[in-house]
């Protein structure tokens, strides 16, 4: 998971920065007292945790861009400029995390175990907990997010963990 760092002082927007956030070791060996059903659990709760933190990640990257907004729009000596655009930003942000949550309510009502959802500017990446994908259900997910997110279906990435 990537995420967005936002460094600066003063409750003034600095420079962004890529992250990763992958510092999790996952080490496996074979057992030879292990069966299948001990394996499918183990990629289960990997799944889950994978789902859940990049959720919580992704939450976290939202909480604090929404802080460093809030604090420039809260600056005293803040130009006006900078301020219009801190509420506009600030919507955008609202507006962008209640259509993701929107579309992953609404994806899992069509069978889907779990899901997260990235958005990069323009380009919606959609990680589904799942082997595979139907034609049928890749349309439907497609049909979703373009229509909550008012997003072109060419700029939607579906892949599966």
């Amino acid at each position: 998971m990537q995420a967005l760092q936002i460094h600066g002082e003063n409750g003034s927007l600095g420079d962004a920065t890529l992250v990763n956030n992958n510092n999790v070791d996952v080490q496996s060996s074979p057992d030879a007292n292990s069966n299948d059903t001990d394996a499918k659990l183990v990629s289960n709760e990997e799944a889950d945790f994978y789902f859940e933190n990049s959720r919580l990640d992704r939450d976290k990257m939202y909480s604090q861009m929404l802080e460093v907004y809030q604090k420039m729009y809260e600056g005293e000596t803040t130009p006006m400029e900078q301020k219009t655009m801190a509420v506009t930003e600030i919507a955008k942000i609202n507006s962008t995390r209640n259509a993701i949550m929107i579309c992953e309510n609404l994806i899992k009502t069509k069978g889907i175990k779990d899901l997260v959802i990235f958005v990069n500017d323009t380009q919606i990446s959609v990680v589904v907990d799942e082997e595979e994908l139907a034609t049928e259900k890749i349309a439907q997910i497609q049909n979703i997010i373009s229509r909550e997110m008012n997003a072109l279906v060419e700029n939607i990435h579906i892949s599966c963990k």
